[in-house]
């Protein structure tokens, strides 16, 4: 599927005889490889683990959905969702980051603004996540200044495409 989309995108570009924007660079699945977080002191951390997954999804209509997840949270020692204790629910939330809307690229300063419709955390509904991007051998790079870590840090998530 992503390759039909991205097929037709490039036909597209093509017969029109318009030069690919960059915005048609982020059409499609993203795998997620790496999500670390710097301090301006330099410290890193890793929010999901040293080994997240995560799938990113931008289509031609402007539309996109994040999705990242720390591999290591424990189940729910109860079969329903509803269930589980408080300690296995806060688990389950700090190890879970979810979101959609639309996004919006501004070539200019290297952005892409994720306008959030829908998210795990809600203080994000309705807001605007802005992360600066830069693509790179194959590999979409996404940073966040000042962004869920709080004053001075800076999130940098590296994304593959699917194949």
């Amino acid at each position: 599927m992503t390759k039909i989309l991205l097929l037709t995108s490039l036909a597209a570009i093509l017969v029109s005889g318009q030069s690919p924007k960059i915005s048609d660079e982020f059409i499609g699945v993203w795998n997620l490889i790496s999500f670390e977080r710097r301090t301006a002191a330099g410290e890193v951390t890793y929010p999901m683990g040293a080994k997240p997954v995560g799938r990113l999804t931008y289509d031609a209509l402007g539309r996109m959905s994040a999705q990242i997840m720390r591999p290591d949270r424990p189940k729910f020692q109860s079969a329903s969702s509803g269930r589980g204790s408080a300690e296995e629910k806060i688990a389950a939330f700090d190890g879970f980051i979810a979101y959609y809307g639309t996004y919006v690229v501004n070539e200019k300063d290297h952005s892409v603004i994720h306008h959030v419709e829908a998210s795990l955390y809600p203080n994000w509904v309705g807001s605007d996540q802005r992360r600066l991007y830069k693509f790179s051998e194959g590999k979409l790079i996404l940073r966040a200044i000042n962004g869920s870590g709080g004053p001075g840090t800076e999130s940098r998530l590296v994304w593959e495409r699917s194949r």
